[in-house]
C-alpha cells in the first residue's frame, strides 16, 4: 500500500515526532511511506496538525483514506498505543541529526494555556534515554516537565553518565530547581543552552534564584534561555523582560495566541516580541526606543 504524510505547520526542518512513528509503523506492515505529493493516489494519508493557528490543507488529496490526527485539529487526540510503541524513523528527515522523544509524559501543572495536562494526564514515565537516543550522541526532547518526576531526574543522572548532549526544548520549571538539582544540572551536556519559562510575574523570583544556583556551580548565565510568554499587560510584559535582561539572561518572547487561532494578535506583542527576539536590536536599543516601523517608536504603547 501507498501511505503519503502530511505535516501542515510545515515544519519540515523540524521533525514531526507522531508522523515518524507512523511512518515507522507502517514499513513494519511493508507498506511504503512518504511525503505527499498531490499529483499521486494513496491508500491512505496522515495529516498531522499540531498548533491551532495553522492553515488546514486546502489542495484536493487523491486517497482512498484520510486520517487527520494531533493537538491543532482535536485536543484529546492520541496516537493510537500500537503505534507510540514504535520508535521513530529518522528517514523522513535525513539531515536530522540529533535524535527527539520524551523521557516523561504529562505535567503537574494546570497553566490556563496549556493543553498538555488535559491531553496527557498527570506525569508518567514514558522512555528511558537509551531508547531515545537510538544510536546517536544528542537528543532534543520534548518533555513538559520532566523535573517533577523522580524517574525524570534519574534519567537527567543517566544521560551525564553517558555524557550525551541534550537539550529539554520546552523548558525546565524553576519552581522545582532545589540546590542539588542545580547542582546535576550544571552537569549535564547541553546542546546550547539551558531553557527555562518565565510566563508569569510570579516566575521572576524563580528564575533569579536558579540562575544563582547554576553560576555558583560554574553555569555562564549567557547559556540560561528563557520563554516569556507576553500576556494582556503592556507595562508588565515589558519590564518582566527587562528584568531577566538585567540579569544577563537570554529572553525569548511570545505572544498569546488563543486556542482557536482566529483571535487578532495586538500588534504591541508582535513589535515586542520582534524587538526581544532579534537581539542585535535588544542589545543595543530599548523597546521605547524601538522603531518597527517608519515614523512609530513603541514609547507610544504607553501614552
Amino acid at each position: 500500500m501507498k501511505i503519503g504524510l502530511l505535516d501542515i505547520d510545515g515544519y519540515y526542518k523540524f521533525p514531526n515526532y507522531a508522523l515518524m512513528k507512523i511512518c515507522a509503523y507502517e514499513k513494519s506492515l511493508g507498506n511504503i511511506p512518504e511525503w505527499i505529493n498531490y499529483f499521486e493516489h494513496y491508500n491512505r494519508v496522515y495529516i498531522s496538525k499540531i498548533f491551532s493557528f495553522s492553515n488546514n490543507e486546502t489542495t484536493v488529496i487523491n486517497s482512498d483514506c484520510i486520517i487527520r490526527g494531533g493537538t491543532g485539529f482535536d485536543h484529546s487526540t492520541k496516537l493510537p498505543q500500537h503505534i507510540d510503541d514504535y520508535e521513530p524513523d529518522y528517514s523522513l528527515y535525513p539531515k536530522f541529526k540529533h535524535s527527539l522523544g520524551f523521557l516523561t509524559r504529562g505535567c503537574i501543572r494546570h497553566c490556563a494555556w496549556c493543553v498538555v495536562p488535559k491531553k496527557e494526564g498527570k506525569i508518567q514515565a514514558y522512555r528511558d534515554i537509551e531508547t531515545v537516543l537510538q544510536g546517536r550522541k544528542s537528543a532534543i526532547l520534548m518533555d513538559n516537565n520532566v523535573l517533577a518526576s523522580d524517574y525524570g531526574l534519574r534519567q537527567i543522572e543517566k544521560i551525564i553518565d553517558l555524557s550525551c548532549k541534550v537539550d529539554f526544548n520546552q523548558g525546565l520549571d524553576a519552581r522545582l530547581v532545589t540546590k542539588e538539582i542545580a547542582k546535576i544540572l550544571a552537569k549535564v551536556k547541553w546542546l546550547d543552552c539551558i531553557r527555562f519559562a518565565c510566563d508569569t510575574p510570579e516566575m521572576l523570583q524563580h528564575i533569579q534564584t536558579v540562575a544563582h544556583e547554576l553560576q555558583t556551580h560554574g553555569f555562564n548565565p549567557k547559556h540560561i534561555f528563557v520563554y516569556i510568554l507576553i500576556n494582556s499587560d503592556l507595562k508588565e510584559s515589558y519590564e518582566r523582560i527587562k528584568s531577566l535582561k538585567n540579569l544577563g539572561l537570554m529572553p525569548f518572547a511570545q505572544p498569546f495566541i488563543d486556542f482557536s487561532g482566529k483571535k487578532k494578535i495586538p500588534q504591541w506583542q508582535l513589535d515586542m516580541a520582534r524587538w526581544c527576539n532579534r537581539k542585535a536590536i535588544f542589545k543595543t536599543v530599548d523597546f521605547m526606543d524601538y522603531r518597527p516601523r517608519k515614523n512609530f517608536k513603541c514609547k507610544k504603547y504607553f501614552e
